[in-house]
């Protein structure tokens, strides 16, 4: 066995014992980048791309895991299952219209900060980690589940003689007259750089806070959790990121403007068209090289906010007793399929980035078995000594941080809406819509996709496609009513105090 697989059973047997102090018990540093996809840097979706702190956190010692999907393919319903430890089609949260507190099921149960903080944790959260849903009682953030949760505060506005945005027409801060994909619906598609330095902005002031907090003393273990919203839309981010790429330089995805002539629907025509958005990027190539420049600058400040976070851990009394997990919530299209965004059952959309490191760490590794975000859920608790959550969704990935090239025999799932569901095996990629479509991709031989391969006759693909289809779920829960607004924010505080009562969930 070797040293590091010593020292991690060590520590993972240690912080079980009931010998133990309570105040011994590791920290947790929570860590969730908005919308940032295989593109960093140690998950090689394009080495253009500078995200030295998150490299260096790898390298330092973390257990990189190159084939994370997320349980859904949108904020809402990815984050929804990470906390509260069940799958949509369980939950019935199935898009970021569903508060998943109108589940049934997240009304029975603790969610991840509420059981930490059942057993004897301080939980403290800055940033977005929950997704805000407007609801009947006001804004909901996600602010109940935590003893400590602070709002964010900054920001600073896109210079608007520079920017770009294909709702509004705007091509470097100039209105085009009769843009056909200018749209106001929807969420932005845009980006520019902001009038003021990084210091303005809400998610470097979030992680600065982070930093700071770190070098306090704390009595109790705390689990503390920090949201960066960056690269999520738009790309506003100072001047200087965009800098660091510059355009003449950029290369750009490269796509296959018939890559939907296997994708057929049931009258034999392709089952899907080119997003808005793509349309959009690909009048030119300037337009299409300065949208993937702008998400990397975005990612890059993203980079620089996550540094921030790492140096005050490691400036603080709780460097040596914290585990570190770094998570991106879902993927990101890129002009990868013909469209940006995320939302498709697709790897672009589905791949996750993930990484954790435990105390004692120090060597980098890869793992490349199919894990879920929502492994973290069990993972964490595992990790930390508390109860054990049978009921609940996922599974303790703690054996792939002993050994991360052990046999891991498990698929994993991700659902889009009610009844489209894709199933990840190791290389395997198993795409089945309610409407008749279906896919089948190996990732290994065709990473983007291309080749669907559901009508193959090649034997293997045969049996995967078997194996696979036996893993997506069939009782499906009904979805959950579409969020409502309601009372102003003291009201909806003052409303979950009343109402979820932490002591009678399990």
């Amino acid at each position: 066995m070797t040293f590091f697989r010593v020292t991690l059973f060590f520590f993972i047997s240690c912080i079980g014992c009931l010998s133990i102090a309570q105040d011994s018990r590791p920290n947790v540093l929570l860590i969730s980048i908005d919308d940032l996809n295989d593109w960093a840097g140690k998950f090689n979706g394009n080495p253009q791309m500078l995200t030295p702190h998150l490299d260096r956190f790898a390298e330092k010692g973390a257990v990189v895991f190159q084939n994370t999907h997320c349980a859904g393919p949108v904020c809402g319903p990815s984050r929804s299952a990470m906390m509260s430890g069940f799958m949509p089609d369980r939950t019935g949260a199935y898009g970021n219209s569903h508060n998943m507190l109108k589940s049934a099921l997240v009304q029975e149960y603790a969610t991840l900060p509420e059981y930490f903080s059942k057993n004897g944790y301080t939980t403290i959260n800055k940033g977005k980690i929950f997704h805000a849903h407007a609801s009947e009682h006001g804004l909901d953030r996600g602010q109940w589940a935590w003893d400590t949760w602070l709002p964010r505060e900054g920001g600073a506005p896109v210079d608007k003689t520079k920017y770009y945005s294909r709702r509004e027409g705007v091509y470097g801060g100039k209105k085009m007259k009769d843009s056909p994909y200018a749209d106001p619906r929807g969420s932005e598609f845009g980006w520019g750089p902001t009038i003021g330095g990084k210091e303005e902005m809400s998610d470097y002031q979030t992680a600065q806070w982070a930093a700071d907090l770190l070098q306090e003393p704390s009595e109790k273990p705390f689990f503390l959790a920090v949201g960066i919203s960056k690269p999520h839309l738009p790309w506003y981010v100072p001047q200087k990121y965009f800098d660091r790429y510059p355009l003449d330089q950029v290369i750009a995805p490269v796509v296959d403007e018939n890559d939907f002539d296997d994708v057929l629907n049931a009258k034999g025509e392709p089952a899907y068209e080119a997003s808005l958005d793509y349309l959009w990027t690909s009048q030119s190539d300037e337009l299409y090289k300065r949208a993937a420049r702008a998400y990397m600058a975005s990612s890059s400040f993203a980079d620089d906010c996550v540094g921030v976070v790492l140096d005050g851990l490691a400036k603080s009394p709780h460097r040596d007793n914290t585990i570190v997990v770094i998570w991106g919530d879902h993927g990101w299209h890129l002009g990868e399929k013909l469209r940006y965004r995320k939302g498709s059952l697709w790897a672009e959309s589905t791949r996750a980035p993930l990484m954790i490191r435990l105390p004692g760490m120090d060597k980098a590794q890869d793992c490349e078995h199919a894990v879920n975000l929502l492994d973290l859920h069990p993972t964490v608790i595992d990790l930390c000594g508390l109860p054990a959550r049978p009921d609940i969704d996922g599974r303790s990935i703690v054996p792939l941080l002993e050994n991360p090239t052990q046999d891991w025999p498990y698929p994993t799932v991700t659902t889009q809406g009610y009844g489209n569901h894709s199933v990840v095996y190791e290389d395997w990629h198993y795409i089945q819509r309610r409407d008749g479509v279906n896919e089948l991709y190996h990732l290994k031989s065709d990473p983007y996709e291309h080749k669907n391969l559901i009508r193959s006759d090649n034997p293997v693909a045969a049996q995967v496609l078997a194996q696979l289809k036996s893993f997506v779920p069939t009782d499906l829960a009904p979805e959950l009513p579409k969020n409502e607004p309601g009372l102003s924010k003291e009201g909806f505080d003052m409303t979950l105090k009343k109402t979820r009562n932490l002591a009678k969930l399990k």
